[in-house]
This record gives structure tokens, C-alpha cells and sequence, in this order.
């Protein structure tokens, strides 16, 4: 008789049998891994290697916040996402990471990011400029230059050359899909080293390293104050009164680069994807935002008044969080729902399915913005889209508050209609959009 408080197993035949699959998009296969073996498994992957798949929702709360010194990040973080951005906020642990969420986190406290507002704002209002009306548009690469401009103009202000930074966009993307090789084709490991590939995105992210020291440099010689992240940044002070080094100063900024663009562009994709099968919504945002006119010159309160903007936002992540993963190894043994987790077992918990599963959300595959008119908050144990606990997303406050300006500032000007069927997925290190063709119209034609 089976152990009902084992940890089934998806077998090495059935992985090898599906790699091709897993390649391009894994979330089928895992969904039918969860359907017949439960909300957690483990997957063979060879050599007596396992990876422990996990939907379960409290379990992840209890990884994330009950007993999170037990759970630390995996090596994808810190150790082979380093390579390409520094050991930062990200992917630090231990000492390291505790010493700089703690320097930073003022940083994007919302009483400083009320100065930040009008120049997300602004970067915003140029990005859409773009838009052309009454045509088909594939509006990604909008969203992603879109949120791109807005790291940058809050970091920097105007101090950046815009080559150098197209330049970062390109390297910080390229290192992506460069990891992304390496974490689904272990097997070509050898190949990437002695082709030269490896190495010539490793001197890419030295690039970027490089163009940021510059920036850095010129800021401090310019002795000019511009109230943005950078500024924050130079100026924060650890405990015993030092600043940060470069280097680690360097880090945190490609950290900001790369984690602060990438989730909001692939979350404002889905948001307007979604909000054009759902035309009653965009009317709803609409009807807000004119209620809320008088509010527009002070950002910060109109962006709170914003609520059914928010509600828009929250279900869309729900849907389709960027960030699909969370990767976790636990420190010692550890037992959960009865199952015995060995020390150092690989988690991979998806957010993906928590968010989707049938035993937590009415309807769950239904676009209901509604279900969040109370917010979020009732919803904290199995709602993710930043994670939870000490490690939330230090930027989660910043990304709410310019995606609620960026759907407002869209909906205020157009009206968006699909040019598509099903809303498509590439599912990389983040969950990104595919195919994303939209048609604007004009309201004010």
C-alpha cells in the first residue's frame, strides 16, 4: 500500500519524453503532473536529482513567511543569475541581504515615491506617443520600452545617454534568454562554455557594469541634486555610517534594471490584453478616472482614488503573474501537510497554479475584477504577485503605482480592441506575453 504522506513522483522517462515541450512552454506539463499527482510532486530529473513542484498555497505562505528562515532563494538566484546581474537585493541572502534590504527599503517607502510620480508619469506620456490608431499593433514592445524609460527616468533622471541606455536594455535581455538556455538545457552546459557563448554574455554584463560606473561617476562629479532612486541611493547610509561601495551600488542597479522593468512590461500587456476582451472594464476605468479629474495634479492621491484601476490590475496579475515561480531550498529537514521534505530539497512553488487553482478562486480561470473590490488583502494566503513575507518585492508599492498611471493614461485617450484570439504565453525566467496585438481608437475623435 502506497504512502498517502509521500511525495509522488513524476518519473525521469516522462520528463526526457516531454523535454522537447518543457522547452518552449512547461506549465502544461506540470498542470497534468498536478492533476494526477496532487498539489506537490517531485520530477526525476536525472542523476538523482529532484526538483519538488509545489501549488499548494500554504505551504508556500509557510515557506515565504511561518518558517521563512528555513526556506532560502535556490542557486538559479544566487549563484547563476549573478553572473549577469551582481549579488544584490535579489540575490544575496543571509547577512548581505538583510544589511541592503535595509539600506534600501526607505528608498521606496511611497513618501519618497510621491516625488518620483510625475516623472513616471511623463516617461509614460512619451512611450505613448507611439501608439498609432486604427491599425493592428503588437504593443509589447511599447510596454517594455514603456516600463523600461520609467527605471530609468526614476533612477536616473535625464543623467543617461540614450544610446547607453538602449544599450542596457539589450544586454539586460540578451542575459535573460541566456539564462534561460542554461536552466532548461543543463545538458548543453559544456557547449555554451567551449563555443564561447557563455562567455560573450558575460562580457556583455560587464558592459552594462561599465556604462552604469560612468553614470555613477558623472552624477558624483556633477555635484547636482536630482531627488530620484539614484540620489537615495548615494546618499543611504548603513548603521555603522558608510555608504555602499560601488560595486555592490552597481549590483543593486542592474538588479532595479532588471527586475524593475521586466514584470511590469509583461503585467501591463496582459492588464490591456485582457481589458480589450473586457470592454465593459475599460468604460468602468474610464468613468473613474473622469470622477477622479479634480485629483489629477496631485498624483499620489489620484493613483489611491484609483481603486477599480487597481481592481483591474490585481486580477490581471492573478491571471497572469510575471513573476510564475518561486524558488525556495529549505536549510534543514522539514515536514509540511505530513510530507518529509529532506534538507536541501529544490522547491519550485507556482504561482501560476495557486493563482489558478480550482479549490481556492470562484471561477478561477474568469477574468473578475470584481473579486478584489474589498482588495487584496483577504486574499493574502494563496495571492502571490509579489511574494509575501521579509522577501516581498521591495518595489512592489513603485510598479502598483505606475501601472495604475499607465492604464489611466491609456484609457483616458483610447479605447482597445483585440486583434487576437487567445492571449498567448513565453514563460522565461518571467511569465511573458506572446503574439500581444491590440487596435487603439481615438476617444477623442
Amino acid at each position: 500500500m502506497p504512502d498517502k504522506n509521500a511525495i509522488p513522483e513524476v518519473s525521469i522517462f516522462r520528463f526526457i519524453g516531454n523535454s522537447i515541450n518543457i522547452l518552449k512552454n512547461p506549465l502544461p506539463f506540470h498542470l497534468k503532473n498536478f492533476q494526477e499527482k496532487g498539489d506537490t510532486f517531485k520530477l526525476n530529473v536525472g542523476f538523482n536529482n529532484y526538483v519538488i513542484f509545489s501549488r499548494d498555497a500554504g505551504f508556500l505562505e509557510y515557506a515565504l513567511q511561518k518558517n521563512q528562515k528555513n526556506y532560502i532563494k535556490s542557486k538559479i538566484q544566487t549563484v547563476d543569475l549573478v553572473k549577469y546581474v551582481g549579488r544584490g537585493l535579489l540575490t544575496s541572502e543571509g547577512d548581505l541581504w538583510k544589511k541592503q534590504r535595509q539600506l534600501i527599503q526607505p528608498a521606496f517607502h511611497k513618501k519618497h515615491l510621491v516625488n518620483l510620480l510625475d516623472t513616471i508619469r511623463q516617461a509614460i506620456q512619451t512611450e505613448y506617443q507611439r501608439i498609432s490608431t486604427d491599425k493592428s499593433m503588437d504593443v509589447f514592445p511599447i510596454f517594455n520600452d514603456l516600463a523600461f524609460q520609467t527605471v530609468v527616468k526614476s533612477l536616473f533622471s535625464t543623467a543617461a545617454d540614450g544610446e547607453d541606455i538602449k544599450k542596457l536594455q539589450q544586454i539586460t535581455e540578451a542575459g535573460q534568454r541566456m539564462l534561460v538556455k542554461e536552466l532548461r538545457q543543463p545538458y548543453f552546459a559544456w557547449w555554451f562554455k567551449a563555443s564561447g557563448i557563455l562567455q560573450k554574455h558575460l562580457d556583455l554584463a560587464q558592459e552594462a557594469r561599465n556604462i552604469l560606473k560612468n553614470i555613477v561617476d558623472f552624477r558624483r562629479s556633477s555635484g547636482q541634486r536630482h531627488d530620484d532612486l539614484l540620489d537615495m541611493l548615494l546618499e543611504a547610509r548603513y548603521e555603522d555610517g558608510n555608504f555602499m561601495d560601488e560595486e555592490q551600488l552597481i549590483d543593486e542597479i542592474l538588479i532595479l534594471f532588471t527586475a524593475g522593468h521586466e514584470t511590469t512590461s509583461n503585467a501591463l500587456t496582459f492588464i490591456f490584453q485582457l481589458l480589450a476582451k473586457h470592454p465593459e472594464w475599460q468604460e468602468k476605468i474610464f468613468l473613474e478616472l473622469k470622477s477622479n479629474e479634480e485629483h489629477r495634479q496631485d498624483l499620489m492621491t489620484f493613483v489611491m482614488a484609483s481603486k477599480v484601476c487597481q481592481q483591474v490590475i490585481e486580477e490581471g496579475m492573478r491571471l497572469y503573474p510575471p513573476a510564475y515561480f518561486i524558488d525556495r531550498v529549505n536549510v534543514e529537514a522539514d515536514t509540511y501537510g505530513g510530507k518529509i521534505f529532506e534538507k536541501g530539497s529544490n522547491l519550485l512553488f507556482s504561482v501560476y497554479e495557486i493563482h489558478r487553482h480550482p479549490e481556492l478562486w470562484e471561477r478561477p480561470l474568469e477574468f473578475l475584477p470584481e473579486r478584489f473590490s474589498e482588495g487584496s488583502r483577504k486574499f493574502s494566503s494563496q495571492y502571490f504577485p509579489f511574494g509575501a513575507g521579509p522577501r516581498k518585492c521591495i518595489g512592489n508599492n513603485f510598479a502598483m503605482f505606475e501601472m495604475i498611471i499607465a492604464v489611466t493614461e491609456l484609457i483616458r485617450n483610447y479605447k482597445v480592441y483585440p486583434e487576437f484570439d487567445e492571449i498567448g504565453i513565453t514563460p522565461l525566467i518571467t511569465l511573458k506575453p506572446k503574439n500581444a496585438f491590440l487596435r487603439f481608437e481615438s476617444r477623442n475623435k
